[in-house]
């Protein structure tokens, strides 16, 4: 599998570049987006934050993983636009 880390995507507004737009956690594939978070709760803000990030870069899917958890699979929230 194709996994890459930090991955930084300009943003383009209005034929405005900004190079230092986002920079995604992990991009596997070039489809799915992992979002990685230490969190005691996971916020709705983070749940947008990976929306933003999948309308941004026109994904459809994104999984948004919290390590703070006793059981992993509490932890992971899938994402699909």
């Amino acid at each position: 599998m194709n996994v890459e880390t930090q991955v930084a995507f300009p943003i383009i507004y209005d034929s405005v570049k900004l190079e230092a737009g986002l920079r995604l956690d992990m991009l596997i594939e070039k489809q799915l987006i992992v979002e990685i978070k230490a969190v005691e709760i996971l916020h709705p803000v983070f749940e947008a934050q990976l929306m933003t990030y999948l309308k941004l870069t026109q994904r459809r899917l994104g999984l948004l993983i919290n390590f703070n958890v006793p059981l992993i699979k509490d932890g992971i929230k899938r994402i699909a636009l």
